[in-house]
């Protein structure tokens, strides 16, 4: 019978690295053409798998992620408004779908799932924000729970997410680099545990801080949609809130949109009043969704790897049910794409 030893000589790498290809570690950082070659190895040399061992034996290991639950904050049509957590869905389902792993999706409604769909499943992705019951409740009859694009602020919870607040910072700092000084910006305050935060959310805390730290702060030029009900990040709220920002004495040289939904709002508002983009007004966004490179003009955009988010949280699910004990809190990158919604060139 064949050994990993023999498998790790013939690819010219370590015991260790075959035994984690072999099993699947989600957590190994290798080329793909190397895990192939390893694979392709142990097939031609005939290596049994521990997993095949034991069905010889009449004994069949259990899979680690058989059956996984996504509960969604949004609802079906909220979602499809927002191409950015589609996106984070699709990246679970395709890590999913290689792993040949069931998925059963509940989206949000007035009603908590059933807590047997919880509880027959290997682990739950949390896909948004959730209250504080919502989530003691998931705690409660989940297997294993992680939350993909929210961050619970609990240690011993799992999460993947961008950070927000940095990814503000990175845009405004390369607005005021390339010459802009009045900078508008079009969000929504913060609602969570049935509780509205003003000035709360991530992108509009941190453009006050930082309008703020450069002595510039003007109220005029922060619109924030109220959030008193459904998704506000939308088209309609964008346009509706471009067009108090046009309606200013002094308007605005560049507007910051929270999402690219808005910012196709925010155009239109633009584009209405008689403006150009980028000569008279700039337009910048966040998630980079894949209309935004399709807009006259293009927009420029943070691009936040929504798939990518999704990704790694199923991959945080296969840690937790190897045996890993302890909270893990993933933070994943963002881009700044500069298109030709801005005038000059932006740095990165």
């Amino acid at each position: 019978m064949v050994t990993i030893k023999e498998i790790a000589k013939a690819v010219g790498v370590s015991s260790a690295t075959v035994s984690r290809v072999l099993n699947y570690d989600p957590a190994l950082s290798i080329s793909p053409a190397k895990r192939q070659a390893i694979i392709e190895t142990a097939e031609a040399l005939n290596y049994e798998t521990p997993r095949n061992r034991n069905k010889a034996n009449g004994q069949t290991a259990p899979s680690l992620l058989t059956k996984l639950v996504i509960v969604h904050f949004l609802e079906p049509s909220d979602e499809i408004a927002d191409p950015y957590y589609v996106g984070v869905r699709l990246g679970i389902e395709n890590r999913c779908r290689d792993l040949k792993t069931e998925i059963v999706k509940v989206f949000h409604s007035d009603a908590l799932p059933e807590a047997s769909l919880l509880e027959s499943a290997s682990g739950v992705i949390v896909i948004g924000k959730h209250s504080d019951n919502e989530i003691e409740w998931l705690q409660r009859h989940a297997q294993q729970v992680v939350f993909a694009d929210f961050d619970p602020k609990i240690d011993r919870i799992d999460s993947v997410l961008s950070d927000m607040g940095i990814a503000t910072l990175k845009v405004l700092d390369a607005l005021k680099a390339s010459g802009y000084r009045r900078i508008g910006f079009i969000g929504s305050h913060e609602k969570l545990n049935g509780t509205v935060t003003p000035f709360g959310e991530k992108r509009c805390a941190a453009y006050i801080d930082w309008q703020k730290q450069q002595g510039t702060f003007d109220p005029d030029l922060l619109a924030l949609a109220d959030c008193s009900s459904g998704q506000s990040l939308r088209l309609e709220t964008g346009y509706r809130l471009a067009r108090d920002l046009l309606a200013l004495a002094e308007k605005p040289d560049v507007i910051v949109t929270s999402n690219d939904n808005m910012a196709i709002g925010t155009y239109r508002a633009i584009q209405e009043a008689g403006l150009s983009i980028p000569d008279d007004i700039g337009v910048i966004s966040f998630n980079d969704i894949p209309v935004a490179q399709f807009l006259m003009p293009p927009l420029s955009t943070v691009r936040v790897h929504g798939e990518h988010i999704g990704e790694v949280a199923v991959d945080l699910l296969l840690e937790r049910l190897s045996g890993r004990t302890y909270g893990k809190q993933v933070h994943i990158s963002t881009e700044l794409i500069h298109r030709e919604s801005c005038r000059n060139a932006m740095k990165s």
